[in-house]
């Protein structure tokens, strides 16, 4: 099992030499990155090889929409979106039990054609971007995402290797996928006290890449304390999620974490890297025994729309009011991570 500990930092990883020519220095890199992954959970990643221009474009072109007047963010509402991009407003999202959070987002992933054979089939999270009318905005996300698009296939690769399976394990399911870019905004709150912001979670999906501006993310530890995990220039922030644990069956935990409220107007930019919807994740032969029961098996996709049905509002009021059905073995909210195993 997972031997996450009562860790009082996160580690910085050089990745650089995940893209080198020599096959030691990779397998080297891979194995730092599997201690992070088995003992924190969470750990930073310098030496992407993104180039830091792609995220002050980001930044600067988020910054403008987030300007916009309500009115013009709501012309790309998310619910009126069949497949789940848009924009967020406040009190839309909430973990906690409902609790709405104190941000704004706008959500993007994959950027399909309006043909797609699997959005025109019904997929809830397949499908095309939508926009909003500021030149330059689309292809400037785009252009981040399919970077660290690309830095996530490298991780998948690593972590695959550094638990001694093929270096494909994973990576030929990630063909196709759901992995969203939440562009995110914490506004200057000038009453805020030192508090939850975004309530205690876990990320659905395989992991996370993390670009914030300032101070707030906390991340739980073994001994389920809080720890500060504050923006270190030219990093990622790498945290685990519900999939790969349940691939490892605990080797790794997804790691449970909050964002704090801060005073300081804050952005932040996850990349959620998930696999392709209707991968099949269920915990590897190596980490099953007699004394170590296996999880039951999920559908990557699944799992995503039912956490994000149970925590946007447009989604839950089409859940109580039947027009939506989650999918057969759905599990609640909270049913990864860290905070998992500490109310167990």
């Amino acid at each position: 099992m997972s031997k996450v500990t009562s860790f009082t930092s996160v580690p910085v990883i050089d990745v650089a030499g995940l893209r080198s020519a020599d096959p030691a220095e990779r397998r080297a890199v891979a194995d730092e990155i599997g201690r992070a992954a088995r003992e924190v959970g969470f750990f930073y990643i310098s030496g992407s090889g993104v180039d830091p221009a792609l995220f002050e474009g980001l930044l600067a072109a988020t910054e403008q929409f987030f300007a916009l007047p309500l009115e013009e963010k709501m012309r790309s509402y998310i619910g009126l979106s069949d497949c789940h991009r848009g924009y967020v407003p406040t009190g839309e999202e909430g973990f906690d039990g409902g609790t709405p959070d104190l941000k704004e987002a706008f959500d993007t992933a994959l950027d399909l054609p309006a043909d797609d054979p699997d959005h025109l089939a019904g997929n809830p999270m397949l499908g095309p971007n939508v926009w909003p009318a500021l030149p330059g905005f689309a292809d400037t996300v785009t252009t981040y995402y399919q970077a660290v698009l690309d830095l996530g296939r490298q991780l998948l690769w690593a972590f695959a290797v550094t638990l001694g399976e093929d270096p494909d394990t994973f990576l030929r399911y990630a063909t196709k996928t759901p992995s969203q870019l939440r562009l995110i905004h914490y506004p200057y709150d000038e009453r805020a006290e030192d508090a939850m912001g975004i309530g205690a979670h876990s990320d659905f999906e395989c992991f996370t890449l993390l670009k914030p501006t300032a101070p707030g993310l906390e991340v739980m530890n073994g001994a389920g304390d809080w720890i500060d995990v504050p923006p270190i220039p030219d990093t990622f922030v790498i945290n685990i999620g519900d999939m790969l644990e349940l691939w490892t069956n605990g080797e790794f935990v997804a790691t449970t974490h909050r964002v704090r409220k801060v005073k300081q107007e804050r952005y932040s930019f996850p990349l959620f890297f998930n696999v392709d919807y209707h991968t099949v994740v269920e915990p590897l032969p190596q980490f099953t025994s007699p004394d170590r029961p296996q999880r039951a098996p999920l559908r990557a996709g699944e799992h995503l729309f039912a956490q994000t049905a149970q925590l946007f509002r447009y989604l839950r009021i089409r859940l109580e009011s039947g027009d939506l059905v989650l999918p057969d073995g759905s599990l609640p909210v909270g049913s990864f991570g860290q905070e998992a195993r500490q109310r167990a």
